[in-house]
This record gives structure tokens, C-alpha cells and sequence, in this order.
């Protein structure tokens, strides 16, 4: 299959919105994530809260993707975004602002982000069908990369802004951000009317179709080669902070590790043929845990930057499954396979990042993500039989 082009991709005009929506979004937050975990850190002292505040939006992906992501295929994919952008400014605001307790804090993130999977999966959604083929592989390596480099501007934002003002002007800056973005989807994105009309309550349709796609052997595999190297890259990320006292040093390591990332897809994405993107699934992910180990010697904050940077380019192994679970999900629940694909990650990724962050109340720190990244080549390595493409898909 010919691959595609950079250009090819920003000619369409609903994908430059996307993009210019979803910079907005991944620069606050990871303004948002770094303020609370440092807000958390600074208040009890415990790694453990400290990473788990830093995960915290992600945990109600499971409830959410449990029983709610039908709602992406039978409602308009605008209002969908639109609203969620504007439930984020209201939780910034309300967490810099209205005083909660850390456990009040932490119930909030977790209330506000059980519709999260539905906002994500309509976004993501849209992307096959307004960029076919190819271009879609591509254009979710832009937004890859776009990610990345909006992670290093909220996180230099967020540590500048934690100097200065602290972590609620550091939170109230996603909140800006998020009515940016609100605006940005309401007058640049065309109306596309809901992918497919309700038939039954929409629990009810969404466990449906959720054991559907999960009894599905090449759906199901393809998910978990997606999730599982991600949720042991999460939970050393979540320990960054404590590792380095909960201090704005944390910032740099983190921003490192985007920028690793926005390499690895960028090279990927952009020189990689749609064949060879596939056979680097593997390898790169086995990559994804590797530089982790190099934490159990302490490194300082040079290096442990420096490792970051080169594990989280391994994120780039994603990029060849985008094709194959596109071609294995059928088109008329595409929003909710993509929100279960959002769920399962963002679930596991907060799972990942308790578990460590429990490991890191017994152990050294350091010596938590070195764990992790030992956990993360195993996972890679069981996975092999799926990250491997078929001997047909490498010679197309």
C-alpha cells in the first residue's frame, strides 16, 4: 500500500481543526497533571498520592468505557468534544479555586472524567473518515507527535507557572486553554450528524458491544498489544515526581520522555513504509521498557532524562497496529471500538501507575521504575505472537 503524505493530510480542513483542538488539550493537560501531583505531593508527602493524583484523570476511563461509550456513535461527534472541553475548564477551576480537601480533589478528577472515553472516542473516530487509508496511520502519528510537543510546552508552562503562581494558576491555565478549544471545535469543525441511532439504552448497547468486540480473537489481541507495553511505561512516569523530590525537576523529565516520543513517531510515521511500520511493532515496544532499568542506579537528572527520552520513542511501535484494528472493527461501532481502545489504555495506564506508586511506598523510587521497565519488556515479549504482523500484511 502506497503510504502517504504530511501534505496530503493538513489539505483537510477538518483535520486541521482536530489537530489545532488537540494541541489545546494535551498542553493543559499536562499543565493540569504536573500542578496536581505537585499540589498532592506538597500537602502529604506520600509518592504513593503524588502518583496517583498524577493518574487520577484516567482512572474513570474503565467506568466510563464500561458502560457509556456507545454515546460516541449516537450522538454528534461536535457536541461531544465541545463538551468535554468545557467540563475540563469547569474541574480546573473548581480545583484551583474551591478550597477541597486532597480526598475531595481526587473524587472530583474522577467523577468529572467518566464520560472522558466518549469525548476521546469521537474524536478519534473522525479520524479514518475524514483521512482514508493510509492517511489515517499518518495522521494519527501527527497527532502523536503534536502530543508530544504540546506535552513539552504545558510541562516548561506548568513548572514556570508552579515557580510563580503555583499550582492553581497552573490549573487555571488548562482551563483557558479548554474554552480555546471549545471555541476552536464550534466554529472550524463542519456538523457530522451521530454515526448510528440508539436501539436500546445506551448501557445496555455499549456492554453489548463491548463483548462483541472483545470476543473478536484478532480485536481483542490487537487491544491488549496496544495497552499493556503503555501500562508499564505509565507507571514509571508516575513515579518521576517522587523520584525527584516533587520538585519542578520533574518537569524536565517528563518533557524528555515527550520529546522521545514526538522522535520516535515522527521517524516512524514519516519514513517508515506502511509494511515496514508494522514489522517495528515488536522491537519497539520491547524498546518501550528497556531504558527504565537504568533508574535502579540513581541516575541524576541529566541522564534520567536522557532515558526517558529514548524509552518513550519506543511509544512509535503503536503506529503499526492503527491499520489493523481499523480493517478488524466493524464501521458502525468505530466510535465505540475506538473508545474501548481509549478506555482499556487509560485504565491500565492508571493501574499501572498505582501499582508502582504502592511499590514505591516499600522501595526507592528509582528503584520502582526500574521495575516497571522490567515489567514492560516481559509484556512485550508475551505479546510477540500479536505485534508481529501477518506474513501477508508485511508483504502488502
Amino acid at each position: 500500500m502506497k503510504g502517504a503524505t504530511f501534505g496530503e493530510v493538513f489539505a483537510v480542513r477538518e483535520f486541521k481543526v482536530i489537530f489545532g483542538s488537540f494541541v489545546l488539550l494535551i498542553a493543559g493537560d499536562g499543565i493540569k497533571m504536573l500542578a496536581l501531583s505537585v499540589l498532592v505531593y506538597e500537602r502529604t508527602g506520600s509518592p504513593g498520592l503524588s502518583a496517583a493524583a498524577y493518574m487520577a484523570g484516567w482512572l474513570p476511563f474503565f467506568l466510563g468505557g464500561l458502560f457509556l461509550l456507545s454515546l460516541a456513535d449516537r450522538l454528534s461527534p461536535r457536541a461531544l468534544m465541545i463538551a468535554g472541553e468545557l467540563i475540563r475548564a469547569v474541574t480546573c477551576l473548581l480545583l484551583a479555586y474551591a478550597g477541597l480537601p486532597v480526598w475531595g480533589m481526587l473524587a472530583l478528577v474522577v467523577a468529572t472524567g467518566l464520560f472522558s472515553p466518549v469525548f476521546f472516542a469521537a474524536r478519534a473516530a473522525m479520524l479514518p473518515e475524514v483521512l482514508p487509508g493510509d492517511a489515517f496511520v499518518l495522521g494519527r502519528s501527527v497527532l502523536n507527535v503534536a502530543s508530544a510537543g504540546a506535552q513539552i510546552v504545558g510541562l516548561a508552562a506548568g513548572g514556570t507557572f508552579l515557580t510563580f503562581a503555583g499550582p492553581p494558576g497552573a490549573l487555571a491555565v488548562t482551563a483557558g486553554l479548554s474554552v480555546v478549544a471549545a471555541l476552536v471545535l464550534r466554529f472550524g469543525l463542519p456538523y457530522r450528524a451521530a454515526r448510528k441511532a440508539g436501539e436500546q439504552g445506551a448501557v445496555r448497547q455499549t456492554l453489548q458491544v463491548n463483548r462483541r468486540l472483545l470476543a473478536d480473537g484478532r480485536v481483542r489481541g490487537l487491544l491488549l498489544a496496544g495497552w499493556l507495553p503503555c501500562v508499564c511505561l505509565a507507571g514509571a512516569e508516575a513515579m518521576v515526581v517522587p523520584y525527584l523530590g516533587g520538585q519542578g525537576e520533574a518537569g524536565v523529565v517528563l518533557a524528555a520522555a515527550a520529546g522521545g516520543m514526538a522522535v520516535g513517531e515522527f521517524v516512524v510515521g514519516r519514513f517508515a513504509a506502511p509494511a515496514l511500520r508494522e514489522r517495528l511493532s515488536l522491537p519497539l515496544a520491547v524498546l518501550l521498557g528497556v531504558p527504565w532499568l537504568g533508574f535502579a542506579v540513581s541516575p541524576g537528572i541529566g541522564w534520567a532524562a536522557a532515558l526517558a527520552a529514548v524509552g518513550a520513542a519506543g511509544l512509535a511501535y503503536q503506529l503499526g497496529l492503527q491499520r489493523r484494528f481499523v480493517d478488524a472493527v466493524p464501521e458502525d461501532v468505530r466510535g465505540q471500538a475506538f473508545g474501548l481502545q481509549s478506555a482499556g489504555l487509560m485504565t491500565g495506564q492508571a493501574v499501572g501507575a498505582a501499582l508502582i506508586g504502592g511499590l514505591g511506598e516499600v522501595i526507592a523510587p528509582g528503584q520502582a521504575i526500574a521495575v516497571s521497565g522490567a515489567a514492560g519488556i516481559l509484556v512485550a515479549l508475551a505479546l510477540a505472537r500479536v505485534l508481529r504482523p501477518a506474513p501477508d500484511r508485511v508483504a502488502a
